[in-house]
């Protein structure tokens, strides 16, 4: 029998992990990637020098990583040199003269930690140990129960322990994260570094669920971690065991369409409308599959890629989904040493609501019109070579700034407005930070904005990351893993659950295979995955399907 052939679109973090997991289950598998070189958003940059990462720039959540590794019998400490970061971030409220302001720093130590939050506001300390706690058990709860499922079998989410808590979890559903925060402390400072995460997620703490207080486990019980080299070595690792699983990895390949033919709808599948023969390139070539993943914005390969007779999401559904933030990213390259900034940097306005309705609008899907640059803004500032002087010259250092900005795929096509921007949020920086001069010690840089990521990344609106985790677009409410009108389409990415980031995209390459398999439990697989181990799949699962 001739082995199923797989074709994965896309070599983002998650299009390399499901290609290596299939291989390993014994696909054949070939990896399109349109750019020359994989990695999609979390890219990497070499200018004059330097060596920037142009995405992700917080490790968070190892142990999925880790799992993700163990699955194809590897170790995460076998490729990356990770370090503790200590402080963990400093975060710059905005000043109330236009002067410098005064740094508020999370470090590891839990005695100066606390002595640190009692300083800004007494009995914090108490009272942001218990919001700790709170966070691991969500954080546990998530992990356990709800990110790791496909939602396909709702009745295996009813265990004993989420049933106990599900109380709890409803608590957390039906209010935002500011509110669940605002009942914690008081100190605007204190409440901004609860609830800065909501960025990650593509959103504002005012619009997604309280179950996101989860992500302050990660800074206030794991700590965070960095990767020498820059993010980009996770990349890196993963395509060099890609290749060693056997994946075909070919860059340079544009995919236009996805190939579909025609089949009746079944029992099994009653709204089937097609299956996927392959793909088509730009250049005319088709490249025949038994199975598709598309590592894709869901957007771009809805509207683009498939035929409407096969979309699941066709144009007009996207009406009503929200696409959350975009960003300006500024990779500057600066003279001289800036010991005032940390590893990883905060830039809070003290109008906190007005920043986030500027970029995201007050409704579900607000449209670009109606958004606005802030002149002023809350923005992230990551500093590598503060950990690895290796990113940047001898005398120099590496800054990446990211500015959270409307979802609107106009802004970049002027290039001398979003670099206006860009001198205008450096000096910002420059000024709440106390440097002297910073944008004029800037020796080179490259400014990102939503128009790059609509057009090197087919980016919905130029978002940066993707649906916004409201609670209408999280958990079983996200677009899903797999087309139900063309089966054996399979989605992985930011655009299908569970969500944005590394550790969730991750988590979306093996939710895949889950569904390969037939695998419905809300557990992670048990790791090492044998070789050939697709072959053991279950009678309902895809593979079985593929496989005849």
């Amino acid at each position: 029998m001739s082995p199923v052939r797989a074709v994965v679109i896309g070599g983002g973090i998650g299009g390399l992990l499901s290609a290596a997991l299939l291989a390993r289950g014994g696909a054949q598998v070939t990896l399109l990637e349109r750019h020359e070189q994989v990695g999609g958003r979390a890219g990497r940059l070499q200018l004059d020098g330097f060596t920037f990462d142009t995405g992700p720039s917080w490790y968070f959540m190892p142990e999925v990583i880790e799992h993700a590794f163990a699955l194809l019998g590897r170790t995460v400490a076998d490729h990356l040199d990770l370090v503790e970061l200590d402080p963990v971030y400093r975060l710059f409220p905005e000043p109330s003269d236009g002067g410098s302001a005064t740094p508020f720093e999370l470090v590891r130590d839990p005695t100066a930690r606390a002595a640190a939050f009692e300083a800004v506001e007494p009995g914090a300390a108490a009272a942001i140990e218990r919001y700790a706690q709170n966070s691991a058990q969500a954080y546990r709860l998530a992990l356990d129960h709800v990110l790791y499922t496909t939602f396909e079998d709702p009745t295996r989410l009813a265990s004993v322990d989420l049933l106990s808590r599900a109380g709890t979890l409803a608590g957390l559903m039906g209010h935002s994260l500011a509110q669940h925060v605002d009942r914690t402390v008081e100190h605007p400072v204190l409440r901004q570094a609860l609830a800065y995460h909501a960025v990650f997620l593509g959103s504002s703490p005012y619009r997604v669920p309280a179950l996101y207080s989860l992500m302050s486990h990660l800074d206030l019980g794991q700590g965070v971690l960095y990767p020498r080299g820059g993010m980009f070595t996770l990349v890196e690792a993963l395509e060099r065991i890609a290749r060693e699983e056997g994946v075909v990895l070919r860059t340079g390949a544009d995919v236009t369409a996805i190939e579909v033919v025609a089949v009746d709808r079944s029992l099994r599948h009653p709204r089937r409308r097609g299956r996927a023969t392959g793909v088509r390139l730009a250049d005319g070539e088709v490249i025949g599959a038994d199975v598709v993943l598309a590592d894709t914005d869901r957007h771009h390969t809805e509207t683009q890629l498939l035929d409407p007779r096969y979309s699941d999401l066709p144009q007009d559904s996207w009406e009503q989904r929200g696409p959350g933030i975009s960003a300006l990213l500024v990779l500057a390259g600066v003279r001289g040493a800036l010991p005032e900034l940390a590893h990883h940097s905060l830039f809070f306005t003290s109008d906190w609501p007005a920043n986030f309705e500027a970029i995201l609008g007050s409704g579900r899907s607000t449209p670009p019109g109606r958004l606005r640059v802030p002149q002023v803004a809350s923005l992230y500032v990551s500093r590598p070579s503060a950990t690895d002087p290796g990113v940047a010259p001898a005398g120099h250092e590496n800054l990446f700034m990211l500015v959270p900005f409307p979802a609107d795929p106009a802004l970049g096509r002027d290039r001398a407005e979003v670099e206006a921007h860009a001198d205008r949020y450096l000096d910002q920086v420059g000024r709440w930070a106390g440097i002297d001069d910073l944008r004029g010690r800037v020796v080179t840089r490259r400014v990102i904005a939503p128009a790059d990521f609509a057009d090197g990344m087919s980016a919905w609106r130029g978002t940066a990351l993707g649906l916004e985790h409201t609670l209408r677009q999280s958990a079983m409410f996200r677009p899903g893993g797999v087309s139900t009108r063309v089966p054996n389409l399979l989605h992985v990415g930011a655009g299908a659950a569970p969500g944005v980031g590394i550790p969730m995209v991750l988590i979306s390459a093996e939710l895949a295979v889950k569904r390969l398999l037939g695998e419905r439990s809300a557990h992670p697989l048990p790791a090492p995955l044998r070789p050939g181990f697709l072959a053991a799949s279950l009678a309902h699962g895809l593979w079985s399907e593929v496989a005849r």
